[in-house]
């Protein structure tokens, strides 16, 4: 997994560095008690020097155990969240987005509308960005869902793929209501390998900071055209 490699490769870093300091370290001993084997009585080593050096030592010491300790409660961290993503998996969740799939003969967003908007154009486009459906609503204030059975304006009917929705909401002297769009979906899998989690809703991966809210599954869904 990316997320844990991550962090282990930090911590090969920090060890590496761990092992460059020591072996230092020894060096800077060896090289020091030389000195002080070999130095003139007459002029004796400047104690001052090495101390500092020493001190030097010491705080680069200091500061690679604390990053060590970070890199360990990072660790500790993204594997909780980890272990809590997969507890997701077959509950219903509400994302933020646009896009979802075609799923069983339905595919779902939530939407939410401050404002009522008596003349609103519902748009659904493929992939490709092509239009497949369309459709005249009046939207009341508040959150509710739309449900589009994959059939097309055209009366065809799709059995999968992924859609877009656009809903453009304008109220009755025609100003525009802003509209926040969502999608639902069943949980499927989650993938670890990123810096966050990501849920699978088909073939769909929405990163875990984007969910909403999460539901039981229920035993049985309703499908049904865009209403």
């Amino acid at each position: 997994m990316s997320s844990v490699s991550g962090v282990s490769g930090s911590t090969s870093s920090l060890a590496t560095s761990r092992t460059t300091i020591a072996d230092n370290f020894d060096t800077f001993l060896q090289m020091l008690i030389t000195q002080l084997k070999n130095q003139n009585p007459l002029e004796p080593m400047d104690t001052n020097q090495f101390t500092q050096q020493l001190v030097q030592f010491t705080s680069v010491e200091q500061q690679l155990k604390t990053n060590e300790f970070l890199e360990a409660m990072m660790l500790t961290s993204q594997n909780t969240v980890n272990a809590q993503a997969v507890g997701y998996v077959g509950k219903t969740v509400t994302a933020s987005g646009a896009t979802t799939d075609l799923v069983d003969g339905a595919a779902a967003w939530v939407y939410r509308i401050d404002s009522p908007a008596e003349n609103t154009t519902v748009t659904i486009k493929d992939a490709n960005g092509n239009t497949v459906y369309t459709d005249q609503l009046s939207l009341s204030a508040g959150t509710d869902h739309i449900v589009w059975d994959g059939t097309t304006s055209t009366g065809e009917r799709l059995s999968g793929g992924r859609f877009t929705i656009t809903i453009d909401a304008r109220d009755a002297n025609g100003t525009y209501v802003p509209v926040t769009t969502e999608i639902r979906g069943v949980v499927e899998g989650i993938d670890v390998s990123g810096k966050e989690p990501y849920v699978m809703i088909g073939d769909l991966r929405l990163p875990l900071s984007s969910i909403t809210a999460v539901q039981r599954t229920p035993a049985s869904g309703s499908g049904g055209g865009a209403d």
